[in-house]
């Protein structure tokens, strides 16, 4: 009585369903695709089609321009390119265009497959979304900015009525002025106390808006 052949303790029949079901799984969570060494599609998965809003039959046949952002520069690709080309694994993050011009973020492999003899004939591109890390990435960037910009207002609008105050409180403790001097020294010194009211205000919203905004964007 023959036995079928088995391969690791797993016969051909249950390498075929984990196959399919690897597969399905792949299909289902990750956006796959398969090019010819010149970069034209020649398959597309269920998840390919479904993030860029092309049916299959839409995308094959066609360069993987088709979903090109021109987000990134003529340097970016050329790069990506010259790494598979020579066969070796290329992996970063690109900003590519669906159908409906909306843009999305995958970080994306793309794995060179050989022949026998160690030739690229296509190549393997497996993506996964990112649009929520690019976004807190944003966020963060957009934070951090505001920040800066608080330092920047704080420094321009308080250094200069403090100086203003302690080089007129240098004047009354070593000049000794009259009191027309005094009268013109107070005016100035109230003048400089009314600009730091004011900044302090305008610091105090700042903050509780930048501070709601930081609160919203991590409820989310």
């Amino acid at each position: 009585m023959k036995h079928k052949p088995e391969i690791g303790g797993q016969s051909q029949k249950e390498l075929l369903q984990l196959l399919n079901a690897y597969r399905q799984a792949v299909d289902e969570s990750i956006i796959s695709s398969m090019t010819d060494t010149k970069g034209t599609i020649i398959y597309a998965n269920k998840k390919f089609c479904e993030v860029t809003k092309y049916s299959e039959k839409e995308l094959v046949g066609e360069n993987h321009r088709i979903v090109n952002s021109d987000y990134h520069t003529k340097k970016f690709f050329k790069d990506m390119w010259k790494t598979i080309s020579n066969g070796n694994v290329w992996h970063n993050e690109i900003m590519n265009k669906a159908k409906d011009g909306t843009l999305y973020w995958v970080d994306t492999v793309i794995l060179p497959v050989k022949d026998d003899k160690g030739k690229v004939i296509q190549y393997l591109s497996l993506r996964m979304l990112i649009n929520d890390k690019k976004q807190r990435e944003a966020e963060r960037k957009e934070y951090i900015k505001s920040l800066e910009d608080m330092l920047f207002m704080t420094n321009h609008e308080v250094r200069q009525p403090v100086a203003n105050c302690l080089g007129l409180m240098n004047i009354i403790d070593s000049e000794n002025p009259s009191k027309k001097d005094l009268v013109k020294i107070y005016d100035h010194i109230k003048d400089s106390a009314s600009k730091l009211e004011v900044f302090t205000r305008k610091l105090t919203l700042f903050l509780h808006d930048l501070t709601e905004k930081h609160k919203k964007q991590n409820e989310n």
